[in-house]
């Protein structure tokens, strides 16, 4: 098929991928020719008669694989954002042979042989750091991945991965039919009382377009407390809403879940470790399962203190003996209401999309980084609702394209994620292209769209993931943007939420979507009073995810493991061990419905957002108190870490940037978190090499 887009590099600005051009049957040809192009790639590497040096082995394997990365990366964005059962039955044929393929090159005992020669006289080759690390890397990542195991043992982990890969496939799947199922069906705008009218109109357009012409539909993000609680009047209604919520994936996803985690048990067992915990963990920041623990026990018991307390004070605003976890956001909206004067709804009419864009999240990069974004309509992205922006530097110069994508779709996941459609390398002479996917509701046509608050701090916190490949600044594809440590990845996004409401960005975008008059300055100073009420509910449900991703990681293959049908009592089982088993306050994702570990490479690794937070709120911190103006300080957070990617350790550029190791205290106080039998900040445990403790 010479005509097939892939086969050849974009021409368009940046590589853009020539969405205009391609076609589902496209795909399937590209992923073919281009696993069996890098398998030439790497033969020819392996059969050089010339001793392995760093150019005709590494450096060749990174220009290796063109062709599949171009058609992986934009592929997968496709199946997430704008899928379909075509492309969901290809996702499912191409899984396991993605899996082998990967297999093959980290377990090439040819290429291995030549990268460990190197390996072992790394400090004779005069590699500059960026080679060193590069070297380093590739050498991990293949020890990691079994290649000193005996050939019997790779046959077993070949099949493990492949049956990984078709597994996880189909858990993301089933939770995307589950999600759409369980969409809430009502039959008259009345039932809706409380929410606002933007709200109820994007649930008669949600209607429509699930073929409920007349009726609305609140259609569920990914996470179970869902948006609409704070403000449905019935709790009849909120009860169904959260039940489905909660119940989405239980039967389909739980024997999927279980198979998953005896498989990576497994997996762990056969790569030497005591469970697939252990493996992750051993190549993040946090370095051993003590460290993970050990934040877990600093605060998990604060959390449920300052929880019961939040609970006590719902109870008695409605006027019952307990609160149920349905009526949690309704009650508490109610409490912020008197307590601090704030209604969220206020908000809504001075968040609309546009200008929380342009005047929010660009201007803040602006501030910060001097970067400009001009919209390119004569750039075709991959689908109607995706928008694409050429992004240049402060010096005028070109730095990358980013792509917004911002609204719900039946084709759509949910939830928000950015991917990079092309990694930044000057090896390759590639500069980046990066899409943020989020899902707000679309609302009639020539209506605005209004946001939520959190919809907001989710859009700054999506661009900072996309500011971190755009400003990536590296020569090896495998070391660009997003290529940190899992658990260091959510780090540079989670400090990009701090420009959403900094008062001179606030007071830039928070303006009436009608008359254009600026936000009450009174509302954000309620809002950042606000911010620590709930802050023991968003910590327990969040721990209590945290907590069930690593139980199910934690499983040794010696293990009494738990049942295909016995997810919900492993869970159950978890939650009561940790304290966490709250009725009122469920985890942020139960077991059918976690797409992060079960569908995507979070495995293990969900506590990585709260040890990302120490680093991100001790960064605000130095930010806020440098002494710094603004624009300087970016600079250097922007030369010291985010262009640097994974070309250097990740914790020694946090401590380029602060100047020390990290300290928990600014976060403990962003959350309002204190030792309940104190009444103050939770004392400092003992030393580790990672975040979350002081060093």
């Amino acid at each position: 098929m010479t005509s097939n887009p892939f086969f050849e590099p974009s021409d368009l600005p940046y590589e853009l991928p020539p969405f205009a051009r391609i076609r589902t049957d496209h795909y399937l040809p590209a992923f073919t020719r281009g696993m069996a192009e890098q398998l030439d790639e790497v033969a020819a590497i392996t059969g050089r008669a010339a001793p392995p040096t760093f150019e005709n082995t590494v450096e060749a394997l990174e220009r290796s694989g063109a062709l599949l990365d171009r058609v992986h990366r934009v592929f997968f964005n496709k199946a997430a954002a704008d899928t379909d059962e075509t492309i969901q039955a290809l996702e499912a044929e191409i899984a396991p042979r993605l899996a082998a393929h990967d297999d093959a090159l980290l377990l090439d005992p040819g290429l291995f042989a030549r990268l460990d020669a190197l390996h072992a006289q790394r400090d004779q080759l005069g590699l500059d750091p960026e080679q060193l690390r590069l070297l380093e890397r590739h050498h991990t990542l293949r020890v990691r991945a079994g290649a000193r195991l005996t050939a019997g043992q790779q046959r077993r982990l070949r099949e493990i991965n492949a049956e990984l890969a078709t597994l996880s496939t189909r858990f993301e799947q089933n939770v995307r039919a589950a999600t759409a199922a369980a969409a809430l069906i009502v039959d008259s705008a009345e039932e809706l009382s409380g929410l606002p009218e933007a709200q109820i109109a994007a649930a008669a357009e949600n209607a429509r377009a699930l073929g409920h012409e007349g009726r609305f539909a609140l259609v569920l993000k990914n996470f179970t407390q869902q948006t609409e609680l704070a403000a449905l009047d019935d709790p009849a209604l909120r009860e169904r809403l959260l039940s489905a919520s909660l119940g989405r994936g239980t039967d389909s996803n739980g024997p999927v879940a279980v198979a998953l985690a005896r498989l990576r048990a497994e997996r762990a067992a056969l790569l030497g470790h005591a469970s697939h915990a252990a493996w992750e963990v051993a190549d993040r920041t946090a370095g051993t399962t003590d460290a993970v623990e050990e934040m877990f026990a600093r605060l998990t018991g604060p959390a449920v203190a300052n929880a019961e307390r939040e609970a006590a004070a719902l109870a008695e605003a409605a006027g019952v003996p307990e609160i149920r976890a349905a009526d949690w956001q309704y009650y508490a909206e109610r409490v912020r209401k008197e307590r601090f004067d704030l209604d969220a709804a206020d908000l809504r009419p001075y968040l609309e999309l546009e200008t929380v864009l342009h005047d929010g999240v660009f201007h803040a990069a602006g501030l910060v980084y001097g970067i400009t974004f001009t919209e390119r309509p004569d750039l075709v992205a991959y689908h109607p609702d995706a928008r694409v922006f050429e992004v240049h530097d402060a010096d005028g110069g070109p730095l990358g394209l980013y792509l917004g994508d911002f609204h719900s779709r039946a084709s759509k996941r949910g939830g928000a994620w950015m991917n990079s459609l092309v990694l930044q390398s000057r090896l390759l002479g590639r500069r980046p292209v990066v899409v943020n996917n989020l899902n707000i509701a679309k609302p009639p046509a020539g209506e605005p769209v209004l946001m939520t608050w959190s919809e907001v701090t989710t859009l700054f916190h999506e661009f900072g993931h996309a500011l971190h490949a755009l400003f990536s600044d590296v020569r090896y594809p495998l070391l660009s943007g997003t290529h940190v440590p899992r658990d260091f990845v959510e780090f540079p996004s989670q400090v990009n939420e701090m420009w959403a409401d900094r008062p001179e960005v606030l007071a830039h975008y928070a303006r009436h979507h009608r008359t254009g008059e600026p936000m009450p300055a009174e509302l954000p100073a309620r809002l950042r009073a606000a911010e620590t009420f709930g802050a023991g509910f968003r910590m327990v449900e969040h721990q209590a995810a945290a907590v069930l991703d690593w139980a199910w990681h934690s499983l040794s293959a010696g293990d009494d493991l738990p049942g295909a049908d016995e997810a919900e009592t492993f869970e159950a089982a978890v939650l009561e061990r940790a304290g966490l088993a709250s009725a009122a306050i469920p985890p942020r994702y139960r077991t059918g419905y976690f797409n992060h570990i079960f569908a995507n490479d979070y495995a293990a690794g969900y506590y990585g957002y709260r040890w990302a937070e120490v680093l991100d709120a001790d960064t605000v911190r130095w930010f806020r108190e440098n002494g710094r103006p603004v624009r300087e300080s970016g600079e250097i957070f922007r030369r010291e870490l985010l262009a640097r990617g994974g070309s250097v350790d990740a914790m020694a550029a946090f401590r380029a940037v602060v100047g020390r190791d990290a300290d928990i205290e600014p976060l403990l106080a962003r959350h309002g978190l204190v030792d309940p039998a104190t009444d103050g900040p939770v004392s400092d445990g003992p030393e580790t090499n990672g975040p979350g403790l002081d060093g």
